[in-house]
C-alpha cells in the first residue's frame, strides 16, 4: 500500500505541477484531523511520512496512568505493556494505528481534505502563473464562440479564459481554432479561483505589440510616450527616441512598412498614426493631428491645457476626422484639448 501511495503522490507531483513536501504535508494532515475523529477530536494523532524510506506511519500517543480518566487518552499500565514492555506509568506511548481501521466514514473526510488541500495549491499555483503575465501580451488559441452572448472561450497555455464580447474588436470575426493575440488587463482573486481579464481593445495591446515588432522599443532606446485608441478603428500612439541618430517614427514603421505592417494585420486592419513626441506642446500637438498638416497651434490655457491648431482649408475635415475621431483620439494622446480652426478663419470653432 505504501509503494501506491508514494508512487500516486509522485504522479500528483508530475500531473499537477505540486511540490510533493506539499501534499506530504496536506496528506499528513488530512489522516490526522480523519483519524482524531475516533479520539473524540483529542489532538493526540500523529502522521510521520518518510518518502525516501516511501514509509508511513500513523499513531497516538497515550498517557501510562494508574487509573483512567480519559479512555481517549489514557492507557492503564496493563494495557500498555501489552504493547511496550518496557512502559511506565507517567510516561507516554506511541500505538500504531492502521488506515484500515479508520472507519469509512473517516477514510472519505482524508480524501475529501487531500482533495481540498490540492484544489487550493492548484488555485495559488494558478494565480501565481497568471499574475506573471499580468499587463503582457499573449497569444491565445479560440476553443470556443458563445453564440448568444458572443463571448469567446480561448485556451493560453494549459488555462482557459473568457474574452468578453465588449472587449473584441468591433467588426472583427473571431473563430474557432485560429490564434489571436490578446493583452493581460488585470488578474484577480475570486471564490472561484483566480480570474484572468483579457481584452483586444486595450491600449495596452497596441503597445506590447509595437514592443514585440520593435527591437529598439524593446531595448529602451524608444519609449512609447502615450497610446490613444477606438479599437477596430484608429490608434495614435507618440513615440521618442532616446539617441539621436534612431529615428523613432521610422523605426516603429520599419523597413517598407513592414514593422507597422505587421501591428495592423494583427489587429485586423486598424489604422495606425505614428507621432514623435515633443517636450514642446505645440510640436507634440501638430504632430498629433496627423495625417493632417498644421499651419500653426496656438495655446489658449496653459493651465486648462487647451489650444487651437489652425489647419488648411482642405484639411479641416481630415484634421477633425470622421464624427471628429481624429481630433479626439490627438486630445487623449497629446492630454490637451484641441480646437480645429480653418485657415482661412471662416469660421471659428
Amino acid at each position: 500500500m505504501n509503494k501506491e501511495f508514494f508512487e500516486a503522490v509522485k504522479m500528483l507531483e508530475q500531473e499537477k505541477g505540486l511540490s510533493a513536501d506539499f501534499l506530504y504535508d496536506k496528506i499528513a494532515t488530512a489522516i490526522i484531523t480523519a483519524a482524531k475523529h475516533d479520539f473524540n477530536g483529542k489532538d493526540i494523532v500523529h502522521c510521520d511520512i518518510d518518502p525516501e524510506k516511501q514509509k508511513m506511519k500513523v499513531y497516538v500517543t497515550k498517557n501510562v496512568v494508574e487509573e483512567i480518566e480519559d479512555p481517549d487518552t489514557d492507557l492503564t499500565l496493563e494495557q500498555a505493556q501489552a504493547i511496550r514492555k518496557s512502559a511506565a506509568v507517567g510516561k507516554t506511548i506511541n500505538i500504531p494505528l492502521k488506515t484500515k481501521d479508520f472507519g469509512r466514514i473517516v477514510a472519505q473526510t482524508a480524501k475529501h481534505v487531500i482533495r481540498q488541500s490540492i484544489k487550493e495549491a492548484e488555485r495559488g499555483r494558478l494565480l501565481e502563473e497568471f499574475q506573471s503575465k499580468n499587463q503582457e501580451l499573449l497569444s491565445a488559441k479560440i476553443t470556443q464562440i458563445d453564440p448568444v452572448t458572443g463571448n469567446a472561450t480561448v485556451e493560453i497555455g494549459k488555462n482557459e479564459a473568457i474574452l468578453p464580447k465588449v472587449e473584441q474588436v468591433p467588426g472583427e470575426n473571431l473563430s474557432v481554432g485560429n490564434i489571436t493575440k490578446i493583452f493581460v488587463v488585470d488578474v484577480k482573486e475570486s471564490g472561484k479561483g483566480p480570474k484572468i481579464m483579457i481584452s483586444r481593445t486595450h491600449p495596452g495591446l497596441v503597445r506590447r505589440l509595437f514592443e514585440s515588432e520593435v527591437p529598439e522599443i524593446f531595448d529602451g532606446v524608444i519609449e512609447i510616450k502615450s497610446v490613444s485608441r477606438e479599437a477596430g478603428s484608429r490608434t495614435k500612439i507618440a513615440v521618442e527616441s532616446k539617441d539621436e541618430n534612431v529615428d523613432p517614427v521610422g523605426a516603429c514603421i520599419g523597413p517598407k512598412g513592414q514593422r507597422v505592417s505587421t501591428i495592423v494585420d494583427a489587429l485586423g486592419g486598424e489604422k495606425i498614426d505614428i507621432a514623435k513626441y515633443s517636450e514642446n506642446p505645440e510640436e507634440f500637438i501638430a504632430a498629433a493631428l496627423a495625417p493632417a498638416d498644421v499651419c500653426s497651434v496656438e495655446i489658449l490655457d496653459e493651465q486648462a491645457k487647451s489650444c487651437r491648431a489652425t489647419v488648411p482649408d482642405d484639411q479641416l475635415s481630415l484634421a477633425i476626422g470622421n464624427k471628429g475621431q481624429n481630433v479626439r483620439l490627438a486630445a487623449k494622446l497629446t492630454g490637451w484639448k484641441i480646437d480645429i480652426k480653418p485657415e482661412s478663419g471662416f469660421y471659428e470653432g
